[in-house]
């Protein structure tokens, strides 16, 4: 229950004495021969070990989401973190699979991202802030192509690039406004053409979205290759292998496709690999770490980003599809405080009981729940408490979900680590222990934007679909071109089912507007735009960043 706990998530990641990588990795028979060591507690572990594991027989897969995000806190990350850290104090080889942080959220307003309370992953302020450097090297591979196209078009456009049709950005791991939109080259000829273009944030680059999809150095490659960087003057598309930009990029992720292994404060091994977000990309950690973790442990337990209609759709949609894999059970997670607040309750009066409050706002909970079912889980709902909770409204939400034949289970693991999430970890278990029944939400052959209706209707709810006339042309031209079979990302707010983050609850009889599509060819998915969602966030008024500094000992302190 986290207002229960006097310390801070740093504070008690820091007391936590953490056990050495190698020994965190032979609890998956990992030998320390495979691990290349980025200090004594995290490590990369080698690719050949990797795709033998990948070979072998898998465990089986577990899915946490959630439900909407408020500003009340769902803790997805830490039910993930206590879950893993149940099943282990039940006797099962397990292993977490978890997204890297981004540095524009840490710095922003979300904080870390390694879970709180007892169930956290660490070192944490290593995590948080620069791991293993993945995220770096994407981001220097991303504007290595950015450099080449427009050195290109300096030393003569043997290519005939279009510099209007040119549709790759820049990519920086910061939250910065200023350089959503912004024009190049200026300064005279020496400088470049000038040109109008862009900085998404890291977590949105197309390169992110590659390293979380690809299987292998091979397929790494191919996928880098395949990227659409534009077109010609005669709007034909233009791939980055063109450029012989695709070894350079390659020689650059090399190491970063490697998965990250780390460690719950209760040793339990976490794999942390890759940092999509979930509202404008596909919000999974990499294949590669997941398959691995399936060969090495009875158990692995995934989350992905915001709610279900996001993170969870594109987990199934997106990365299922892609990977062949088959999920055995799903935990949404949900809390009395959220609850309340998609009930209408405003967030200074959360610490008030409203019991019809929590009942309204069981609407968003179970629309996700029915939502994950329709894809063939088994699901059990995960109550994630707090010392305010009182017993009417847990009670409230446990007759909700009885109603709707679901599973409740609350927990306190924030407080208690693996021991507060031990119930849910027996009917996760009984769960996976069901035949699975797993579909996947649309056929590849469906045409494009029959697939943006399924999810905007089926998915989120709405009444209605309408697109931009470009982004209508655009889809067809993309068909035309051979991408019709590709699944669709959609970039959308988190904070509503519909594309109006003030509409809390589960909104009806609403539309979606598609205003633009993107094609990621190497990522081998179209992304949807809709509502006025970003791919380069801004500062909040005051950043956390105004609050993390180091102490008199050179600790890194004010993280959370």
């Amino acid at each position: 229950m986290p207002s229960d706990h006097p310390m801070s998530d740093l504070a008690i990641a820091q007391s936590a004495p953490l056990q050495p990588i190698e020994n965190v990795a032979a609890l998956l028979r990992i030998p320390p021969e495979a691990l290349y060591r980025y200090g004594p507690h995290k490590a990369k572990l080698l690719l050949d070990h990797a795709a033998r594991a990948m070979a072998a027989p898998r465990g089986k897969l577990v899915l946490v989401t959630a439900i909407t995000p408020t500003p009340a806190g769902e803790g997805k990350t830490t039910t993930t973190i206590g879950l893993g850290d149940a099943l282990r104090r039940q006797g099962a080889r397990v292993a977490i699979c978890l997204r890297e942080p981004s540095l524009g959220p840490c710095f922003g307003a979300k904080g870390g991202a390694t879970g709180g309370g007892r169930a956290q992953v660490g070192p944490m302020s290593e995590i948080n802030l620069h791991f293993t450097g993945d995220l770096h090297a994407i981001a220097a591979a991303h504007n290595l192509l950015a450099a080449m196209i427009d050195n290109h078009i300096y030393w003569g456009n043997a290519l005939n690039l279009d510099p209007r049709r040119i549709t790759w950005r820049r990519t920086v791991d910061l939250n910065d406004r200023a350089l959503r939109d912004m024009v190049s080259g200026l300064g005279g000829p020496g400088n470049g053409a000038p040109r109008q273009s862009g900085y998404d944030i890291t977590a949105a680059s197309e390169v992110m979205a590659i390293l979380c999809l690809a299987e292998s150095l091979a397929d790494l490659e191919q996928r880098l290759g395949d990227i659409v960087i534009g077109r010609d003057m005669n709007k034909r598309l233009v791939r980055a292998r063109e450029l012989n930009a695709t070894g350079a990029m390659a020689a650059l992720l090399r190491d970063a496709l490697a998965p990250n292994l780390a460690q719950t404060l209760e040793g339990t091994p976490a794999f942390i690999h890759g940092g999509p977000f979930a509202n404008i990309a596909q919000g999974c950690n990499s294949i590669l770490a997941t398959k691995t973790a399936l060969g090495l442990a009875d158990y692995v337990i995934t989350e992905a980003g915001f709610g279900a209609d996001l993170g969870g759709e594109k987990f199934l949609d997106i990365k299922c599809r892609k990977a062949g894999l088959t999920p055995a059970a799903c935990v949404v997670v949900a809390t009395v405080r959220a609850l309340k607040m998609h009930g209408g309750v405003p967030l200074h009066e959360l610490g008030t009981e409203h019991v019809a409050a929590v009942r309204a706002g069981c609407a968003n909970l179970l629309r996700h729940a029915a939502n994950m079912r329709a894809y063939g889980l088994p699901v059990v709902v995960a109550l994630n408490r707090f010392t305010a909770d009182t017993e009417a409204e847990l009670a409230a939400a446990e007759a909700a979900c009885a109603e709707a034949g679901l599973t409740v289970v609350a927990c306190n693991h924030w407080a208690e680590g693996g021991a507060g999430a031990l119930a849910l970890a027996g009917a996760v278990r009984a769960l996976c222990a069901e035949p699975s029944s797993f579909q996947l939400l649309y056929p590849d052959d469906m045409p494009l934007e029959e697939k943006i209706r399924a999810i905007a209707t089926r998915i989120y709810g709405a009444a209605s679909l309408s697109f931009e006339p470009a982004a209508a042309r655009q889809l067809r031209e993309f068909a035309a071109a051979g991408f019709a079979r590709l699944p669709v990302c959609m970039a959308k707010t988190q904070y509503s089912f519909s594309a109006d983050p003030s509409q809390r609850g589960a909104p009806e009889g609403f539309g979606i507007h598609i205003r633009e599509v993107r094609l990621a060819a190497g990522a081998q998915f179209i992304v949807a735009f809709c509502g006025e969602i970003l791919t380069m966030p801004g500062l909040p008024r005051h950043p956390a960043a105004e609050r993390i500094f180091l102490d008199s000992s050179g600790n890194i302190a004010g993280l959370s």
